[in-house]
């Protein structure tokens, strides 16, 4: 079992309130901060020349090296390989292979890519994915005139509605509502029959729920690193799986997917592997405060911290039972992810009260929502036990009231 008190100090801001929003933007690790002043020192220093010879790698788990930041691992890579070395990383936490995860913006840049792959798919035009879908993925599919979407009541039946004129069936593997695990390898089996492809959402799981893309034999999957990778936002991924890769061509490229970027050449040819599915130039900053998260996933194992989750989000039910506080969230450890989501008479309300009381949290609007509570591996059984206590005490004693019509940004 972690000892959260080994990893604390890592993270400045439990020293500053009680910071139960990791399923939303996760604990920055101090040494994001450090990445960052080394890039900006690298900047200053080599200037253009950093794209070649400022090789950033982050540190493997397990090795006996000095993770010192920015240390020159690879002569020749630097800035311009980020998307994929650090991509390679986020593979190693993942169960992915080298050269199979291409680093990105964000998750809806990510799915057009994938979506750019099928311009001419046809009769085979119909996208299958759950009603409780994230809305940025949701938004993509509709507007785009030649699909029909058939969005359908849970992940059961998203097996039942597969057909063959389905072309893509992109689903959360985690619910961001209620932190539902979904039953995936249905899904993936019936997909297989109908000739359709699955594009995982693992936003929600990558660094709280172990799972291994290259068991799973899943044809895509994207994520970010905003929330359990602890890795801040701008760095979202890409996994294409290896042989479909080499048979696809994306239509959404730039010149980092060319086989040579800088020979300049006037005709497109696809380079191999994760980078013809690249853009243009990559988000540098964002790649180096990543890899901070990526290298305290990797050093404590994403079994260890499912383990602790396991344990925090069975105390945040216990104690919401004892409260009498509904919660709305998976009681089974088998479909829960890392938040548990609690009912309350107004969640808008009752959030900004927590927050005046110095607890970070969100919440979500009904149906299904709730105040939604994050704890990670870092976080106490203390900290849990006083969030619970205090969201009881406004509840009961009436204090949400006061916000009536509150209304927040995040």
């Amino acid at each position: 079992m972690i000892d959260p008190a080994e990893y604390r100090d890592r993270f400045p801001i439990l020293e500053t309130c009680t910071y139960l929003i990791n399923h939303s933007l996760a604990a920055m690790p101090a040494a994001a901060e450090d990445n960052l002043r080394e890039y900006a020192r690298v900047w200053r220093e080599r200037g253009i020349r950093a794209w070649a010879d400022a090789g950033f790698v982050a540190g493997k788990a397990g090795d006996d090296r000095p993770k010192t930041p920015g240390r020159l691992e690879r002569p020749g890579g630097g800035w311009w390989e980020m998307p994929v070395t650090v991509g390679d990383q986020l593979g190693r936490i993942l169960g992915a292979p080298p050269d199979s995860i291409a680093m990105h913006q964000n998750v809806t840049v990510a799915e057009a890519i994938v979506l750019s792959c099928f311009t001419g798919a046809g009769e085979r035009n119909r996208i299958v994915y759950e009603e409780a879908n994230f809305p940025s993925v949701r938004y993509l599919y509709q507007a785009q005139p030649s699909l029909t979407v058939v969005a359908v009541e849970d992940d059961a039946a998203i097996v039942d509605a597969i057909d063959e004129r389905t072309l893509l069936v992109p689903i959360s593997h985690v619910l961001f509502k209620n932190g539902e695990i979904q039953d995936v390898e249905p899904i993936l089996r019936r997909a297989r029959e109908a000739g359709a492809y699955v594009v995982l959402d693992c936003y929600q799981s990558a660094g709280v729920v172990p799972f291994d893309l290259t068991e799973l034999g899943v044809d895509f999957a994207v994520g970010g690193s905003v929330k359990w990778l602890c890795g801040g936002p701008g760095a979202g991924w890409l996994y294409v799986r290896p042989d479909l890769a080499e048979r696809l061509e994306p239509t959404l490229v730039g010149w980092q997917a060319h086989a040579r970027p800088f020979a300049f050449e006037p005709e497109l040819e696809y380079a191999a592997g994760a980078r013809r599915f690249l853009t243009g130039t990559p988000n540098v900053p964002a790649l180096y405060a990543a890899t901070a998260g990526y290298d305290v996933i990797e050093e404590v194992g994403v079994p260890r911290i499912r383990e602790r989750s396991l344990a925090l989000t069975q105390l945040l039910i216990d104690a919401c039972d004892e409260a009498s506080l509904d919660v709305a969230s998976p009681r089974t450890a088998e479909r829960r992810g890392g938040t548990v989501t609690v009912s309350t008479p107004d969640h808008a309300a009752c959030h900004t009260e927590l927050g005046e009381r110095g607890i970070v949290c969100d919440f979500r609007p009904d149906p299904v929502g709730g105040i939604r509570l994050g704890p990670h591996f870092f976080n106490t059984e203390d900290e849990v036990r006083h969030a619970v206590s205090e969201l009881a005490d406004i509840v009961a004693s009436g204090a949400y009231e006061r916000h009536a019509g509150a209304a927040t940004a995040y």
